[in-house]
């Protein structure tokens, strides 16, 4: 486990974090919601580890970009789409689009859709602009079952499953709300922390 500032967070430890997503590894690290888990979303070994991590059956995971020009490469964004997206993010927001050819078949499997994240945490942002491609965004627990949102009980936890912990301070067990982008209208998967009073 290391401690990063989420503010300013520290280059060396940045880079360690780094290190440990290009060489396969799979990372815990806080957003502006809850904690992720993260890897590569191009290391097929290590989104299955995530994949069984979570017990969680094969059928998709977000991911984070670092802006809404990098999203475009992974999605299909209409121009009422990028108006919303423009607004609202960085933020506590998770949205579906169409997804792109670009997207690994093992974050969609059998779909045609996919999740994007651009939180207003400064630790995310810096990991994925050092590792210069996107990482898997999905919640540190058991599928189905509570948020871990204290570091500490996250190392008891799944210590031994991941190669490394960052450690944010403790959140607020309150995840991202989720908005469907991906049709002519705006529809609401998830009410959580981004306010969506615009969308009903």
């Amino acid at each position: 486990m290391i401690e990063i500032n989420p503010q300013n967070p520290e280059y060396p430890k940045i880079k360690k974090a780094v290190d440990v997503l290009k060489s396969g590894g799979v990372i815990v690290y806080p957003t502006d919601t809850i904690y992720g888990f993260g890897c590569d979303i191009f290391n097929k070994k290590a989104v299955q580890k995530i994949y069984e991590i979570k017990k969680k059956k094969i059928s998709g995971f977000s991911f984070i970009c670092p802006d809404l020009k990098e999203i475009s490469k992974y999605a299909h964004v209409s121009d009422y789409a990028y108006k919303i997206i423009k607004r609202l993010l960085p933020g506590a927001y998770t949205f579906v689009f169409k997804a792109t050819k670009f997207v690994p078949k093992e974050l969609i499997p059998e779909k045609k859709t996919v999740a994007i994240r651009i939180p207003n945490n400064q630790i995310c942002l810096n990991l994925i602009k050092q590792l210069g491609q996107p990482i898997i965004t999905t919640s540190v627990n058991i599928t189905k079952e509570p948020y871990f949102s204290d570091p500490l009980e996250i190392e008891k936890e799944f210590g031994e499953q991941v190669d490394l912990i960052i450690d944010g301070g403790i959140l607020q067990n309150e995840p991202s709300s989720v908005i469907d982008l991906s049709g002519e209208t705006a529809l609401i998967i998830r009410k959580g922390k981004g306010d969506v009073s615009m969308f009903e």
